[in-house]
């Protein structure tokens, strides 16, 4: 039929087919149920939102504005209560074990309402992904079943990402630019553990959390080699909180300085290092540069549907006002022009809710989390009870083998065009829908003009809130770059526009 050229050959030529359309081989090879367990977690977002999120956001936002020292705690207990924190860790470590695939169009529905109470929620998984990208069983096993216990008790115990740093944001997630960045968080080997100096700064739910994925350096002169990860609980001897930012928008999510002045963290804490990184099949450079892979293809997705949420929820204010302003003897909703205008805000929804779906495709079969998605174990996690699996699993998470092969399975053979790929299309999640977001802010309040922003209105808060999810352009900068090196560049080795 191809007369001596294999249909392998042309789809392997760029665009490959496997780089483009990552869905394709999903429908094969994803969970039936997992559609199930969409809907049912969307219900449950649509139902928080009724019931929580909506009746309070502006309230939360006028507390803020008021008093930018507040810390949510009543918002907090009650998400908490719904069982968010700990919904998507996995039953093996005592959580809940919704699929990851259902968090992001959850993420999309909470920000539809508020993108500060969407990122109270949604950032403690930036934490979490920090605390497995290490595969340290033990220490995941702690954390996470005093997340769950946290649940249980009415007592919240949240878990914040510590990476940006005064000198170093986004620099800081890519190991070809950390010998550019400024890092200063030091960490010092001594007898028993490490001592820790530095600063990190913009930390999403710093105050309200109760344990830190700390990321420091051991030689700030080439840290590309020489990244830590640390798991830091509230109260250890030199780990203070600084002040909280105070934020245009997205007031609901506390930002936080981090301090450590001569802070001890003892080698049980610690999560992976370079020590622990010997006898892997990378560099410990190209382990750190996997490291950061695995959490930003987790998370960059859930800032697509915050993206998402946020055209969604101009959209749905434009409308409204649409449906009730009168213009020239009828409804503005009855106007052409109105509604050649509303129907590209909808479509900017629906492209930005198509990167993250297509994103959460390439993490599910090529992440960290895609042994989770392997049919059997999916449907033996799915069906086997947690208290059966609570007397079994902690004893066995304990011992050094458990993590040394799930390092083994989940690092070592993970293929480096398949971490590229779903590095490429989460950093294409996150600048396209983010973009699209601002984009439907600005049309929405140029469409309502002054008349829609009205203190019942909410469509000056929403511009607030997405203008944080791109407040630097260098930010979605860095993701096109990404997306440039992971997807494209290697299909044009010649090219150097990434180290430009």
């Amino acid at each position: 039929m191809f007369e001596g050229i294999t249909a392998s050959t042309l789809l392997d030529r760029d665009p490959r087919l496997e780089d483009v359309m990552c869905s394709l081989d999903s429908v094969g090879k994803m969970p039936h149920a997992l559609s199930g367990e969409i809907r049912e977690a969307v219900a449950m977002a649509r139902r928080f939102n009724e019931t929580v999120a909506r009746p309070y956001a502006l309230e939360l936002d006028r507390k803020m504005q008021e008093d930018p020292t507040y810390l949510p705690w009543d918002l907090v207990r009650e998400a908490n209560r719904w069982g968010f924190y700990s919904g998507w860790i996995p039953k093996i470590f005592g959580g809940k074990g919704w699929n990851l695939g259902t968090m992001i169009p959850v993420v999309e529905e909470l920000c539809s309402e508020c993108a500060g109470i969407a990122n109270l929620i949604g950032v403690q998984y930036f934490g979490i992904s920090i605390l497995f990208a290490g595969w340290n069983v033990r220490i995941i096993d702690k954390i996470c079943r005093e997340v769950v216990e946290g649940e249980r008790n009415g007592e919240p115990c949240l878990v914040s990402g510590l990476v940006t740093e005064p000198g170093a944001g986004t620099d800081a997630e890519e190991v070809e630019l950390l010998s550019k960045a400024n890092v200063k968080c030091l960490a010092r080997k001594v007898d028993g553990g490490y001592v820790v100096n530095g600063t990190k700064v913009f930390i999403s739910n710093g105050h309200v959390s109760t344990w830190h994925m700390l990321i420091a350096y051991e030689d700030l002169s080439r840290p590309e080699e020489t990244m830590i990860l640390f798991a830091v609980k509230n109260g250890m001897q030199g780990f203070s909180f600084g002040r909280m930012e105070k934020k245009m928008g997205q007031k609901g999510c506390p930002a936080s300085e981090m301090v450590f002045e001569d802070c001890f963290i003892p080698d049980e804490n610690v999560c992976m290092s370079t020590e622990q990184m010997k006898g892997m099949r990378r560099s410990a450079k190209e382990t750190g540069m996997q490291l950061i892979d695995f959490v930003v293809s987790l998370t960059r997705p859930g800032v697509g549907a915050m993206g998402a949420g946020v055209a969604r929820g101009a959209f749905q204010e434009a409308l409204a006002f649409a449906r009730e302003t009168v213009v020239d003897g009828k409804l503005l909703v009855d106007h052409e022009w109105a509604q050649c205008l509303l129907a590209q805000m909808y479509a900017n929804v629906a492209l930005a809710r198509l990167t993250y779906m297509e994103c959460s495709h390439v993490t599910g079969l090529y992440g960290m989390a895609s042994l989770l998605n392997i049919r059997p174990l999916y449907y033996y996690l799915r069906a086997t009870p947690t208290s059966m699996l609570d007397r079994i699993m902690p004893a066995v998470n304990k011992l050094d083998a458990t993590t040394k092969t799930y390092r083994k399975l989940i690092m070592d053979m993970q293929k480096d065009e398949d971490a590229m790929r779903a590095s490429g299309w989460a950093s294409l999640s996150k600048f396209a829908a983010t973009d699209l977001g601002i984009k439907n802010c600005h049309l929405a309040v140029e469409f309502m003009g002054q008349a829609g922003i009205r203190q019942d209105r909410r469509a000056e808060k929403i511009l607030r809130d997405a203008k944080l999810l791109q407040i630097y352009e260098g930010t979605n900068q860095l993701n096109r770059l990404n997306l440039f090196k992971c997807l494209i560049g290697r299909c044009a080795p010649e090219a150097r526009l990434f180290e430009e």
